[in-house]
C-alpha cells in the first residue's frame, strides 16, 4: 500500500486468525497493531497532534511534553518530529534500552526521573514533567490518561475490523491509559450492540477494584492511577494475569503463532485462546495486540517463572483481591444502583462517585441542586433532582427512579444527610447503619450523653436551649470553655470563650440560627463545654459488620484561638506507639457505644493528663483531604472502601506501604479581596511535593479563618518521615504568594 508520507502509513495493519485449539466454527484473531511504525500508540499520536495543531493548543515549532514508558513516547517521537516539533519524554529507570535508544535516535530529549514518590513511578514522572512544562513557555502537554483524543484515535481501527470481519463477538483488549480498548469497543458497540467487551489487566494494578503493587513487572498495561480515559460501563470481563503467567503466555505467542510480541500481546493471547477454547461455534474474536517485543528482550524474554502459572482462571467476585489469573463479570447494563443522598462539596464526593463506577455499580445521586456540586458533570453521574429533606418524597422518588433494578446499597458524602440516608436504607432493606446511631453521631449533645452513660473520657458539658441557661452551663463546665451548635460541620460557629460574657453573646448567636448552611432546620441547641488543652488528633477508622479498625492516627494543626480550624495535617502522626494505641481504642470505644456499624468514621481526640478526650464523633470518612494523606502513607483507599462498604463489596484496609503524608492549606490573616495565588508551578515542582490546589476565586472576600469555608486551597507532600514531609510542605508553601487587595473599608 502507497503513502505519500511516514504518518500516513500510520494504522492499517493485518488481522491474523490464530491457530487455536477452539471448537468448529470458532474463529479468533489477533489484529497486529504492533506493526505499526512502532506500536499501537502511533494513532494516537497523529490524532491528538493534529488536533492540538487543528486547534491551537499546539502551536507551529513548540515543544511537547508527555510522561511515558513506552509506545505513546515512540509515537509522540514518530509524529511530533517529523512535524517539526522538540519533543521531551518523561519516563523512568524501567525504560529498556531499545526504546531509549530509538527515542534518542529520533531527535527526542529524554528525562529519566531517579526515584518513586507517593503513588509509584507514575507520580514522580509527572512532578517532573510540571517542571519541565514550567521552564517550557508554549509547551504542550498530550495528557494520553485523560484526553479525549486517545479514545478517539481508535476508531480508524474498529472502522478496519468491521471492514475486514464485517461482524465480530468479542473483543479483548489490555488496559493501560484506556484509550486503546474503550474507543474501540465504544466504536464497536455503535454498530454492534452485543459485542462482548474483555479486559486484560495486570495483578498488582488499580484499574479494576484491585489494591495498588507498584513493584508489578508489566508494562504497557496496568496502573497506579485512574486515568479519566476508561470508560467502566464498556466492559462485561476482566481478566487478571501476574507477572509470571503474563511472561509466559508472551513466551507462547511466539513459540505457538509466531508472533514475537510484548507482554501486552502476551496478556492479550492468553485470554482470547481461553475465550476461544470455551466459546460457541460460530463466534468471531479478536485481541488487539499492541507492541511487538523487541523492547522485552531483557526482560520478558529472559525470564523464568518463579511461581505457579495457572491453566484456567478462577472467577472471583468483582472486587475481590486476586495475586494470579483470574477473572471477574461486570455487567454492562443494569448494574446494580448505588444510591447517593446528597454530597459534600469538597470534591471527595465526586471522587466517590466515580469510584462507584469504577467498582461495578451506578451511582445516582439525588439532590436538591445539582449546581451545589462543582465537576458533577465531568463524573457522568445520573442525577435526580428532589426534596431530599423529606423522608416520604424522598423515599418515592428514589423507588421510582430504582423500579425493577437491584440496589446495591445507600449513602453519602453529606455530613447534613447522614440521618436521611441511614432512614432511606432501612425503608429499601438494603443494608446501612441505624438510623438511632446515625442521629446521635449527628447531633453533639446527644454523642456527648451516650459518652457519659457509658463513661468514656470526653470534656464536661452542658447543652442549653435559651440563652437564659448559658450561666449556669458555664458553672458546670468553667472557664474557659467552648461554645457551638450542635448539628454544625467544618468548625462552623465553634468559638473558645475566656469569659461568660463571650460565651453568653456567642450562644445566643448560635441559639438564633434556624436554618444551617443546608436550608435544614437546626436544633436550635448550643453545646458549651470544657476547654481541653493540649495537641489534637483524630483516628480515622472503619467499621466492617460490626468490628472496628482503626486505619491510623492523624496529627491536627489548628487555627489560633478563639477559632477551631484546621490548618493542617500529618498522617500518620509522630506518636509512640502506646499513645497511638490509646487513641484508636478510645475512638473504638466511642464508635461500639454510639452503634456505628459500617463504613469510615473520623473520631476527634486530645490528649490530656487523664488520657484521650473525645471532642467530636463523625460518623462519615474525614474531610481535610484525610483520605488522600491515608492513600499515599499506606495505599488504602477510604473513598474506594466506603463504596464498598456501601454497595456490599468486599473491603480490605490491608496497607500495601508504609510512608508519611501531608497538608497544609492556605489562609489569610487580614480580610480583603483575593487578587491571585501566584507560584503555583513552583511549588509543584518540589520535591515530595504530590498535589497543590486553589481552591479560591479571584475576586472573592477572604478573610482570616473561622471555619473551613475560609480556606483558599492546599499543598500535599509524602515521603518516607515525618521531617521529609514536613521540609516539602514548607518549601512549597514558600513558593506561593497568596495576593489579596487589602479590605480599606
Amino acid at each position: 500500500m502507497r503513502h505519500s508520507s511516514i504518518i500516513d502509513a500510520i494504522g492499517h495493519t493485518p488481522l491474523v486468525r490464530l491457530r487455536i485449539d477452539a471448537p468448529e466454527g470458532v474463529e479468533a484473531y489477533a489484529k497486529l497493531e504492533m506493526l505499526n511504525n512502532f506500536a499501537m500508540k502511533d494513532r494516537v499520536a497523529r490524532q491528538v497532534i493534529a488536533e492540538a495543531r487543528r486547534t491551537g493548543a499546539l502551536a507551529e515549532g513548540a515543544p511537547i511534553v508527555e510522561s511515558s514508558s513506552g509506545t505513546m513516547a515512540l509515537g509522540l517521537a514518530l509524529v511530533g518530529t517529523h512535524l517539526g516539533h522538540p519533543v521531551h519524554i518523561v519516563t523512568d529507570p524501567r525504560i529498556d534500552p531499545i526504546t531509549l535508544a530509538k527515542l534518542t535516535t529520533l531527535g527526542c530529549e529524554v528525562h529519566v526521573v531517579e526515584a518513586m514518590t507517593g503513588q509509584g513511578w507514575q507520580s514522580a514522572r509527572l512532578e517532573r514533567l510540571a517542571e519541565l512544562m514550567a521552564g517550557l513557555p508554549g509547551a504542550f502537554w498530550p495528557r494520553q490518561y485523560s484526553n479525549p483524543q486517545n479514545p478517539a484515535a481508535y476508531r480508524t481501527l474498529a472502522d478496519e475490523l468491521v471492514a475486514d470481519l464485517g461482524g465480530l463477538d468479542v473483543v479483548v483488549g489490555a488496559v493501560g491509559s484506556g484509550g486503546s480498548l474503550c474507543g474501540t469497543s465504544r466504536a464497536l458497540l455503535e454498530r454492534l450492540p452485543e459485542l462482548k467487551v474483555v479486559g486484560v489487566d495486570c495483578v498488582g494494578s488499580v484499574l479494576f477494584a484491585q489494591p495498588d503493587v507498584p513493584s508489578r513487572k508489566q508494562s504497557g498495561l496496568g496502573n497506579s492511577l485512574f486515568p479519566d480515559n476508561i470508560d467502566y460501563t464498556l466492559f462485561d470481563e476482566v481478566h487478571w494475569l501476574s507477572d509470571d503467567e503474563a511472561f509466559d503466555a508472551t513466551h507462547r505467542l511466539a513459540r505457538e503463532q509466531k508472533i514475537f510480541g510484548g507482554n501486552t500481546s502476551g496478556s492479550v493471547y492468553r485470554i482470547l485462546s481461553h475465550l476461544a477454547r470455551n466459546a460457541a461455534p460460530g463466534t468471531k474474536l479478536v485481541g488487539i495486540m499492541p507492541d511487538r517485543g523487541d523492547r522485552y528482550v531483557e526482560s520478558v524474554y529472559t525470564h523464568r517463572p518463579a511461581g505457579p502459572i495457572a491453566a484456567e482462571p478462577a472467577e472471583v467476585e468483582y472486587g475481590t483481591a486476586v495475586t494470579s489469573w483470574s477473572f471477574a463479570r461486570i455487567p454492562r447494563r443494569d448494574r446494580p444502583v448505588l444510591v447517593f443522598v446528597e454530597s459534600n462539596t469538597t470534591g471527595t464526593g465526586m471522587l466517590m462517585l466515580r469510584t462507584a463506577v469504577r467498582l461495578g455499580v451506578e451511582p445516582v445521586l439525588f439532590a436538591k441542586d445539582r449546581e451545589r456540586y462543582p465537576g458533577l458533570a465531568e463524573t457522568g453521574c445520573r442525577v435526580v433532582v428532589c426534596d431530599t429533606d423529606d423522608a416520604a418524597a424522598l423515599h418515592d422518588v428514589v423507588a421510582e427512579t430504582v423500579a425493577g433494578r437491584t440496589v446495591a446499597g445507600v449513602t453519602t458524602t453529606s455530613e447534613f444527610y447522614l440521618e436521611h440516608s441511614a432512614r432511606l436504607a432501612a425503608r429499601l432493606g438494603v443494608p446501612g447503619n441505624p438510623v438511632d446511631a446515625m442521629a446521635a453521631c449527628r447531633n453533639k449533645a446527644l454523642t456527648r450523653r451516650v459518652l457519659a452513660d457509658v463513661g468514656i473520657g470526653q470534656p464536661r458539658f452542658s447543652a442549653v436551649s435559651e440563652p437564659s441557661e448559658v450561666d449556669a452551663a458555664i458553672a458546670a463546665v468553667g472557664l474557659p470553655c467552648v461554645v457551638k451548635p450542635v448539628g454544625e460541620s467544618g468548625s462552623h460557629d465553634v468559638l473558645w470563650c475566656p469569659d461568660a460574657e463571650t460565651a453568653a453573646a456567642h450562644a445566643a448567636k448560635v441559639l438564633a440560627v434556624t436554618r444551617n448552611v443546608r436550608g435544614q432546620e437546626t436544633a436550635r441547641t448550643a453545646l458549651v463545654e470544657e476547654y481541653v488543652a493540649g495537641p489534637e488528633y483524630s483516628a480515622e477508622m472503619f467499621c466492617v459488620n460490626g468490628e472496628v479498625y482503626c486505619v491510623g492516627v492523624t496529627e491536627r494543626t489548628l487555627s489560633a484561638l478563639p477559632h477551631f480550624v484546621e490548618t493542617g495535617h500529618l498522617f500518620p502522626a509522630a506518636l509512640d506507639e502506646i499513645k497511638a494505641r490509646e487513641i484508636s481504642e478510645a475512638a473504638g470505644q466511642a464508635l461500639k457505644a454510639l452503634g456505628f456499624e459500617r463504613g469510615a468514621a473520623h473520631v476527634e481526640l486530645k490528649t490530656a493528663d487523664c488520657g484521650p478526650v473525645v471532642v467530636e464523633v463523625n460518623a462519615r470518612p474525614a474531610g481535610g483531604m484525610i483520605p488522600e494523606l491515608v492513600r499515599l502513607a499506606t495505599g488504602i483507599d477510604l473513598m474506594d472502601q466506603q463504596v464498598r462498604s456501601a454497595a456490599g463489596l468486599p473491603v480490605s484496609l490491608a496497607a500495601t506501604r508504609a510512608k508519611r503524608a501531608g497538608i497544609r492549606f492556605l489562609t489569610v490573616p487580614a480580610p480583603g479581596r483575593l487578587l491571585q495565588v501566584t507560584g503555583v508551578e513552583r511549588a509543584r515542582a518540589v520535591a515530595g511535593v504530590d498535589q497543590v490546589t486553589v481552591t479560591g476565586v479571584p475576586g472573592q472576600a477572604v478573610h482570616a479563618v473561622r471555619d473551613a469555608y475560609d480556606r483558599l486551597g492546599y499543598v500535599i507532600a509524602s515521603g518516607e518521615s515525618a521531617e521529609e514531609v514536613r521540609r516539602a510542605l514548607d518549601e512549597a508553601v514558600a513558593q506561593l504568594n497568596v495576593v489579596v487587595e487589602a479590605d480599606l473599608g
